[in-house]
């Protein structure tokens, strides 16, 4: 096994201690259970398809930590972060914007392997290649936002109502959510479009620095067969 293939196995060890030491004892057992059904799924997911589609190394990085903020909010929930509230508390806010972060972070992390499958997998090119992964999010965001709702609504339980569903006041929730998804995956696509054109800018550097070269023994050839040509002719003339 290569070094740089281990780094996953790596990572899904270490989510799998934390994310069973903070099962232990949860804020509340329902909204826990409501908020790791997708993580399960994912984890899930990842593994079955790993040996026929393996993302880069910054992509499994990427969504370890979006995981790791993710199950720290279903074991307080996210309207009870503690350190959010206390930064809630000293800057006089309004609400736990700790839903907030981990919504922008989503879209943050999950355009990168969603770019690598539409460019690898699908050969994607050009522009499509950059708008189709950040379509993706938007609709993983507003389903996301769906369903929400509707465990709220076929459950009719006040709890997820309250912590799950996280409003917390604040009627356009489900419209902000999304919002911060899509400004994370808008960042990751102009990182991504930069990463390109510095890849692009290194490979024409480099083409042009081989062309000089190979240009520069073309001319040590040329020079060459010159003299030898001139000293051929004296040879003739002195014969």
């Amino acid at each position: 096994m290569r070094k740089s293939d281990r780094l996953p196995i790596i990572l899904l060890a270490i989510f799998a201690i934390f994310w069973l030491g903070i099962a232990v004892n949860p804020y509340d057992r329902w909204v826990w259970l409501a908020e790791n059904t997708l993580t399960v799924l994912l984890i899930a997911f990842l593994a079955l398809t790993y040996k026929k589609f393996r993302f880069s190394n910054s992509s499994y990085v990427l969504l370890f930590f979006y995981l790791v903020f993710h199950t720290v909010g279903s074991y307080y929930t996210y309207t009870n972060m503690p350190l959010f509230n206390w930064l809630r508390d000293i800057f006089d806010l309004s609400r736990n914007h700790y839903d907030r972060l981990v919504h922008f972070f989503f879209g943050l992390a999950f355009y990168f392997p969603v770019y690598e499958f539409a460019t690898q997998k699908l050969k994607l090119r050009g522009w499509a290649s950059y708008l189709l992964p950040f379509l993706v999010i938007i609709s993983f965001k507003a389903i996301y936002e769906i369903m929400e709702y509707l465990a709220v609504i076929v459950t009719r339980s006040s709890v997820l109502g309250t912590s799950f569903l996280g409003m917390q006041g604040d009627q356009w929730d489900a419209q902000k959510d999304i919002m911060f998804g899509i400004t994370g995956a808008a960042i990751s696509m102009v990182v991504c479009r930069l990463r390109k054109w510095r890849i692009d800018f290194r490979r024409g550097a480099s083409w042009k620095q081989e062309t000089t070269c190979f240009q520069n023994r073309n001319v040590i050839v040329f020079t060459f067969l010159v003299h030898e040509v001139n000293a051929s002719l004296d040879n003739v003339r002195l014969v």
